[in-house]
């Protein structure tokens, strides 16, 4: 597998769309907005009804176990049934938005994406100036559960071909469909298709308390004789709902896949282990750097971090790998306002600082790991410092940390800072989890 850039540039929509409805799981009423996102933000929810509204970005990693739907999970922020909503936004090649959502369900809809596209294409849709990073297919991977079986092959395009053999129960029985995926074809094949399910699995659902705020008529449900109170919206409906949730599911990615997949029988969880096995199997170089996220700049590290002026010590972010190293930056410069006394005539950076620039840099990681809401992570202990060169006025610090150790309530890092390729400083720094009215 290859990481490149793809031959488009990224995308976010022009402003804020809003969805209501109610949670299939959950029976909750849901109110979701699409918020427009800078490029590289990627696609991330916001769980505006929890303290610290906590982010989940849509990525492999935060993937919750769950029968079939796709969950998202960040320590105790959660977000059910995300595929409808990623199939929208993946469908449409929008790559960047923030969605702030008050429950720990997206809501249902109709059962298939077209809402959720109707409301995205109403908002109006952007380009941005970075391009979209790409993974392009190059050997077979074949994964297998029970009959379920997904297969990724090479293709001579630069797009994604799908196809989806289905073998159900009947009436539904065996379906089949191949697609070229595009915006267009999304839209108008993919995106009108329902989630479907047999009257005894209905039964059932029932049964376990679930969906008993929907009718008959607002599911795709098939008894003996075809779908009960309700209308196909296309004869093979039920695969082309199988292919949306692919569409999904793929986004988790993070990239444009080029290639070819074909599945049969697959699910939620089939469809995930395929991402992640597409992401593992890239060369080294390429897999380090598609773990890379890009670049964060002083806002986006405002939302991350609780500090500011004149104590906020990291102005960018260059590279983030999962949650087991960052890459950040500080530029030194003659207005900071500890060189009016450290020292007048020779100016120093405090290496106190420089420590704690390491410790801000660490607290940017730890938010891959954690789940901040209403906590605070807070230095626990420091060891190993080593003060080895002296940092001036003009000088760039790039600092590098690297986890060591992640516990439920602590965490254990390793920090270099580095002038001009030359290591400045070091430290070993442990952080504790304080709930928020301790520090208070």
């Amino acid at each position: 597998m290859t990481a490149l850039p793809s031959a488009r540039r990224q995308r976010t929509i022009a402003r804020e769309a809003t969805i209501e409805g109610i949670g299939f799981v959950t029976e909750a009423d849901v109110r979701l907005r699409f918020l427009p996102a800078r490029s590289d933000t990627g696609i991330v929810f916001r769980r505006v009804d929890l303290p610290g509204r906590p982010e989940i970005p849509a990525r492999i990693e935060f993937v919750a176990p769950r029968p079939r739907r796709t969950a998202l999970q960040r320590g105790e922020a959660v977000v059910e049934m995300t595929e409808h909503v990623l199939a929208a936004l993946s469908g449409l090649q929008i790559d960047n938005c923030v969605i702030e959502i008050n429950a720990s369900e997206t809501p249902g809809c109709d059962g298939s994406s077209q809402p959720f596209v109707e409301a995205l294409l109403s908002a109006g849709l952007v380009d941005l100036e970075r391009p979209r990073p790409a993974l392009r297919i190059e050997r077979p991977i074949s994964l297998s559960e029970g009959r379920a079986r997904l297969t990724a092959l090479p293709a001579d395009t630069d797009g994604l071909v799908l196809s989806y053999q289905l073998d159900y129960a009947p009436p539904i029985g065996s379906q089949s469909r191949f697609v070229r995926l595009s915006p267009d074809v999304f839209r108008d094949q993919l995106a009108p298709s329902r989630t479907f399910l047999l009257e005894s699995e209905a039964r059932a659902m029932r049964a376990a308390g679930l969906g008993r705020r929907l009718k008959e008529s607002d599911l795709l449900i098939f008894g003996p004789d075809g779908p009960i109170a309700n209308t196909l919206r296309f004869e093979d409906e039920c695969v082309r709902h199988k292919l949306l949730d692919l569409v999904g599911d793929l986004a988790l990615a993070g990239r444009d896949i080029q290639g070819h997949i074909v599945a049969h029988r697959s699910g939620h969880s089939l469809n995930a282990r395929l991402v992640a096995a597409l992401l593992a199997a890239e060369e080294p170089s390429a897999r380090a750097e598609s773990l890379r996220s890009p670049a964060l700049d002083w806002t986006q590290i405002l939302r991350l971090l609780p500090h500011r002026f004149p104590f906020l010590l990291v102005d960018r972010v260059l590279e983030i790998e999962g949650d087991q190293r960052i890459v950040a930056i500080k530029n030194v410069t003659f207005n900071e306002p500890y060189f009016q006394g450290h020292w007048p005539d020779y100016p120093l950076m405090p290496g106190v600082l420089v420590v704690e620039a390491l410790a801000q840099t660490a607290g940017i990681l730890l938010t891959r790991h954690y789940d901040f809401s209403g906590r605070y992570a807070v230095i626990a202990g420091i060891d190993g410092v080593r003060l080895r060169r002296p940092i001036v006025p003009g000088d760039q610090l790039e600092m590098e940390v690297t986890s060591r150790r992640f516990r439920p309530r602590m965490a254990d890092v390793h920090g270099l800072a580095r002038v001009a390729g030359q290591v400045a400083a070091e430290a070993s720094i442990r952080f504790m989890l304080v709930e928020l009215s301790r520090v208070a």
